[in-house]
């Protein structure tokens, strides 16, 4: 971007800070959103005769339309998400538009964002009832700025001089900053306002359709990105939600309530408001309740995953959650166990995986537990692990696990490591990126826990018996087997090593003088710029 002496810009990174900057539009029909999606292709020309004026002046059919809806909450919070995303965009456009000096666009934008700004303030007010005299206060900023920055930019239109033109540009870029900062301001206190009005509902309703409702809409603020989990967390959801799931009577309303805790504890102040709540204890009860139905131990399974994320510093501070360990594990464990589809089984042994990195004790007691039997069971189950992700969070336990010395003879005896080796040719199905990640974790941890096995003598002659050392050479000569995974690479590699001291008559001289005897970081270099036909 070119610079301008003495201006205030307003760059992309300014942009950037706005609290829906990078919203995704909220998921719903393909020709709805077509529909919704043609009010706000009109001319610029139109909707500026037209802007804020009723199509009728009749007060009863504007009543009309105001209770037409359902649910008037839900359709200013839709809304008021949707127009965000929308004016965020048209300002992301105008600068970029701005630095290529291409005055009739930002003048035509302008108009259009403008309109936008306009109907979002008029609509919200007419479905909302949460607006505050701070609210009005930013629209009315937030308006008179628009239609400076309208005016500032017609002007651009009607001169060629670069003299005018360059000034003029400061002063653009300065009231582009102003409506940009109103814009991210009265969002804000909206969505605060939006919230607040959310939490006083499930606080003070006995209606289960209309709490479930404040659920659903509180679970799709959290959808939408980091900024937004936190201030929904920060505005009382957290406590609301958990005195939910402390009441029989509303026993429906604990999957979706869960669900909305895990969005939300994806972000610190989500974890600092259940430890205040004493969320820990709720979860354990809830998972330990034989009554509760498998779908409410899954999602409260998916909570017990989220808030031991390795991903999230702050998971060290919760001191409840070592107190109640033990019993977590158990039932997770027999959720596993018992699950009748892939969803509960996934969500089951992610939580477990991450628990093994939250404290090493887990992994004990998991051991003493019986895992490696019940996890290597449900391998062979289809219904139960019936994707790269599951198979993903098993092996991760399996290889935590593995750094006991007790844990070789367990998996010995359940043929763990035939299960290991078949996860070494763990291939993706739909070609995903995400589905691509996954197997290059299942294939990296496979290897990763057989070069730990492979410590005892008996693991290793089973490995080798089962023909892992022809599967993991393939790995290392031919980079489409790993996905052109390095990290895969270096385990595959020292699994590889590990065996060749176990058996070094059962490898090639070649593959023994390019990828055993060479220092790892030599083996390593070689492989990683292998070509498909290197012999």
């Amino acid at each position: 971007m070119t610079p301008i002496v003495g201006a205030q810009r307003m760059d992309m990174d300014s942009l950037s800070a706005l609290p829906v900057q990078r919203m995704t539009l909220m998921q719903v029909d393909s020709v709805q959103r077509w529909m919704d999606d043609l009010l706000l292709m009109t001319e610029c020309e139109c909707m500026c005769i037209l802007q804020s004026k009723p199509i009728s002046v009749d007060d009863d059919s504007q009543t009309d339309l105001m209770f037409s809806s359902q649910d008037s909450s839900q359709n200013s919070l839709e809304m008021l998400l949707r127009r965000a995303w929308i004016i965020s965009t048209e300002l992301t456009k105008i600068v970029q538009k701005l630095e290529k000096n291409k005055w009739k666009r930002v003048y035509s934008m302008c108009i259009r964002t403008d309109c936008h700004v306009r109907s979002m303030i008029k609509e919200y007010n007419m479905f909302s009832r949460t607006s505050t005299h701070q609210m009005h206060e930013y629209e009315t900023l937030l308006m008179e700025k628009c239609s400076q920055l309208t005016e500032i930019t017609q002007r651009c239109t009607q001169t060629s001089d670069e003299e005018v033109l360059a000034a003029t540009k400061v002063s653009i870029n300065e009231v582009l900053t102003a409506v940009g900062q109103s814009f991210s301001q009265l969002i804000n206190l909206a969505l605060i306002q939006e919230v607040k009005g959310l939490v006083e509902e499930l606080e003070t309703c006995e209606n289960v359709h209309s709490m479930n409702t404040a659920i659903h809409s509180l679970f799709s603020l959290t959808q939408e990105g980091a900024r937004l989990c936190h201030l929904v967390a920060q505005g009382g959801a957290v406590v609301a939600l958990f005195k939910i799931c402390r009441q029989d009577h509303f026993k429906c309303l604990y999957p979706s309530a869960l669900r909305t805790l895990a969005s939300m504890c994806s972000v610190e102040e989500g974890i600092h408001q259940l430890e205040k709540v004493d969320g820990i204890l709720c979860l354990t009860e809830i998972l330990t309740d034989e009554t509760q139905n498998e779908a409410t131990k899954a999602e409260a399974a998916a909570v017990i995953a989220q808030i031991t994320s390795p991903h999230l510093t702050v998971t060290q501070h919760l001191s409840t959650f070592l107190e109640n360990m033990e019993e977590i594990i158990t039932a997770l464990l027999k959720l596993c166990d018992e699950a009748t589809n892939g969803e509960v089984c996934l969500l089951a042994s992610a939580a477990l995986a991450n628990i093994t990195f939250f404290d090493t004790i887990a992994c004990e007691i998991l051991l003493q537990m019986r895992a490696v039997t019940v996890l290597l069971q449900a391998c062979t189950d289809r219904q139960r692990v019936n994707s790269a992700y599951a198979r993903d969070q098993i092996v991760t336990i399996l290889a935590n696990i593995s750094i006991l010395d007790q844990s070789a003879a367990e998996i010995l005896k359940e043929d763990g490591v035939v299960t290991l080796i078949d996860m070494l040719t763990e291939k993706t199905v739909t070609g995903s990126a995400a589905e691509v990640s996954a197997c290059e974790r299942v294939l990296q941890k496979s290897a990763v826990t057989l070069a730990r096995l492979c410590r005892d003598p008996e693991i290793a002659q089973s490995a080798i018996k089962h023909n892992c050392i022809p599967r993991l050479i393939a790995l290392c000569r031919h980079p489409e087997e790993r996905f052109s995974s390095d990290a895969v690479l270096v385990a595959c590699l020292a699994a590889l090593r590990r065996l060749a001291i176990a058996c070094p008559e059962g490898i090639d001289d070649s593959d023994l003088e390019q990828l055993i005897r060479p220092r790892l970081v030599d083996s390593f270099l070689l492989c990683s710029n292998m070509e498909e036909s290197f012999v």
